[in-house]
């Protein structure tokens, strides 16, 4: 077979690596792909949301499988694109179609969405500027922390978590009315704080049966002890410790199930991964969000725990087989820590060049922001590279991890050393 993977960053490396391993697999494309997936398929100059050229790309090199990567052409139609598309419709996508992808696409979807099939999450309220009044009413009725959301895509950058009611409401106006994150806070979602610990719970989909990945914690913060701003992720572990078989079964009946069976029920079509953002308050799984596509730099540590065919699995999900499908997973617990470019999630610069990669021994590299130039591997975006090892534990897996981290060098790299801390 002939596969597409979209996308650029470690997630779409990982989902690569492990197509590559497929005997059903005979070529890998990967657009735009990076240094990392070059070495394993073939790099395309095409964007993820240039949907013409990626027509032009499948048709060119009958591409048999499409696989997306991140919730921008999801969100924006691309498996929908392909259907209403003749030459297309035949080739199964892996993703949700647009009406679906509204999940991670609008907050307040998602919310309506929870309300409606009675699955778990924090009380909220959405508002517009012209209810910019109610909005303060309603955070003046809140406990701090506050919890201010943007309806829209905002390159994970739309969530506010504030202590200060004046500062609450000087963030919801600037969000509101000046627009701080463009249309996509258009309409904000102010929630109930939920007080607890966080991890992610990956499930696959064929639209009516499904099977839950490996779970994983990922850290979002650039300081260590979880300090700073918010970035795209530095680093996670899986399994996650604390979800054992009983918290595991919670999740299944209080959420995977009935995410599942409301798709279905509010006529959906959804054949692809849904990643679900918990918080665990107490003994009991709450939602904070959904996400139609699997998370960076969570991938890294769940698709290498994977040891049945992916390919298999994508195209039972396709297929409408997934029933039929037996899950092997390694029992070891897999870490990745992310190097972030100086700067970052600031700004940074690119083109920095990097070696010691070749160096790295018993662990995995993925590449995230990277790209060849001039026959070196160079940075080309925020988070760079990610590193994953296994160990009988997350300590174990982790020690491998940052010895090889030592190994690689590029000016200005900066890594958290402090994962796992809160475990």
């Amino acid at each position: 077979m002939n596969i597409l993977v979209l996308g650029s960053g470690g997630r779409e490396h990982a989902i690569a690596l492990k197509i590559s391993q497929s005997p059903k697999t005979t070529k890998l494309f990967v657009a735009p792909g990076n240094a990392g997936t070059a070495a394993i398929a073939t790099n395309i100059e095409v964007g993820v949301n240039d949907f013409k050229a990626i027509k032009q790309l499948v048709l060119s090199e009958k591409v048999d499988l499409v696989v997306v990567g991140p919730e921008d052409p999801l969100v924006n139609g691309i498996h929908d694109f392909f259907l209403n598309d003749e030459l297309l419709k035949s080739v199964p996508v892996i993703g949700p179609q647009k009406a679906a992808a509204a999940l991670e696409g609008s907050k307040e979807f998602a919310k309506q969405f929870m309300m409606r099939h009675n699955i778990p999450t924090a009380s909220y309220e959405s508002f517009k500027a012209e209810t910019l009044e109610k909005g303060y009413a309603f955070l003046e009725s809140l406990q701090p922390p506050y919890v201010l959301k943007a309806d829209g895509l905002a390159a994970g950058k739309g969530v506010l978590i504030l202590q200060d009611l004046e500062e609450a409401k000087n963030e919801l106006k600037s969000m509101l009315v000046d627009s701080k994150f463009g249309n996509a806070s258009a309409t904000v979602v102010i929630e109930e704080f939920l007080d607890g610990i966080e991890l992610s719970c990956f499930v696959l989909t064929d639209g009516t049966h499904y099977k839950i990945l490996p779970t994983a914690k990922d850290y979002k913060r650039i300081g260590e002890g979880d300090t700073g701003l918010n970035t795209g992720g530095m680093g996670a572990i899986s399994p996650v410790p604390f979800a054992d078989a009983e918290f595991m079964q919670k999740i299944e009946q209080r959420i995977v199930k009935p995410t599942v069976e409301g798709l279905k029920k509010d006529n959906l079509p959804y054949v692809g991964f849904i990643f679900i953002g918990l918080i665990k308050v107490g003994d009991d799984p709450k939602v904070i969000e959904y996400n139609v596509r699997m998370g960076d730099p969570e991938t890294e540590v769940v698709m290498p725990r994977l040891q049945s065919d992916l390919v298999e699995v994508l195209l039972a999900m396709a297929n409408g087989t997934l029933n039929q499908i037996d899950l092997k997973i390694d029992n070891r617990t897999a870490t990745t820590v992310m190097a972030v470019s100086g700067g970052y999630p600031e700004a940074y610069e690119k083109g920095m060049e990097i070696s010691g990669t070749e160096m790295v021994e018993g662990s995995l590299v993925f590449h995230a922001g990277t790209k060849v130039s001039d026959g070196k591997v160079v940075t080309n975006g925020g988070r760079v590279l990610a590193i994953t090892s296994f160990g009988n534990d997350f300590k174990e897996a982790l020690k491998q991890s940052y010895q090889n981290m030592e190994k690689i060098q590029f000016e200005g790299m900066y890594y958290r050393k402090d994962l796992g801390f809160d475990l």
